[in-house]
């Protein structure tokens, strides 16, 4: 298993749950949301993220398909917040 930080990597108009470039949180060992910069995460954001999330916090073979994501976007065309992604082996 992996921990996954994500990071806002870009804002595209106006967030409304205030996230601002540089911003993050964790998934630890892909059961727990761990709060960054803010303290809250979005509740808009999060469920469009999850799907991907818990197959990127996995071990996978080099050839899965989610091995190429490297930025995730929140479910919000006019107000995108694009959010990296960074895989650390969890302890």
């Amino acid at each position: 298993m992996f921990d996954v930080k994500l990071t806002v990597k870009s804002v595209k108009g106006f967030c409304s749950a205030g996230y601002k470039v540089g911003d993050y949180f964790h998934i630890k060992g892909g059961l727990m949301i761990e709060a960054g910069k803010p303290q809250g995460i979005c509740m808009y954001a999060l469920p469009a993220l999850i799907p991907y999330l818990t197959a990127y916090c996995r071990e996978t073979s080099a050839s899965d398909w989610i091995n190429l994501k490297k930025e995730l976007q929140c479910p919000d065309n006019t107000n995108a917040v694009i959010f990296g992604l960074e895989r650390i082996k969890s302890k």
